[in-house]
């Protein structure tokens, strides 16, 4: 098992190869996302997010998963094009992933056994459920898909100081 988030790779939307170590020295927000989800508008939270932060340090990283309820059936061209016309997304949204299971993205394996959710089980419970990495590649934080994008920032603020 890797010992940070650099040290993993993902891939993108279009099937390439996307290094996580690109983000060396920055705060990520990883969330697994869907686009019919009843927690969907959180995309507003995430992008206003990202839009005052990006230039601080913080990158979010949106990982399509169609676990939860068939609730991201599209591809990923599709999800792509849906972030971009329903909410306007300028942040990375990556290859469609499994989250939990044998099939889960390793990265997704990793940040889950760092930061087990409630009562220390390790399966994401939901769309929307959202890792706080730091600038050193450890998970700082995890957080339920009800808790609202813009409630994390304090723990971004203090993520981008450190």
């Amino acid at each position: 098992m890797s010992d940070n988030f650099f040290s993993f790779s993902v891939k993108d939307a279009k099937e390439k190869v996307h290094e996580l170590s690109a983000y060396k020295g920055k705060v990520i927000l990883v969330v697994n996302v869907a686009s019919k989800c009843g927690f969907t508008p959180q995309y507003t939270g995430l992008e206003a997010l990202y839009k005052t932060w990006e230039t601080k340090g913080l990158v979010v990283l949106g990982f399509p998963c169609n676990q939860f309820g068939s609730q991201e059936p599209g591809t990923d061209a599709q999800v792509q094009e849906f972030c971009q016309m329903n909410y306007g997304v300028t942040f990375p949204v990556m290859a469609k992933v499994d989250v939990n299971g044998g099939n889960a993205e390793p990265v997704y394996k990793w940040m889950k056994a760092a930061a087990p959710g409630l009562l220390g089980t390790e399966a994401i419970k939901w769309n929307f459920t959202k890792f706080l990495v730091g600038k050193d590649g450890q998970v700082i934080d995890r957080y339920a898909p009800t808790v609202e994008p813009e409630s994390i920032t304090p723990f971004i603020e203090k993520a981008l100081k450190a």
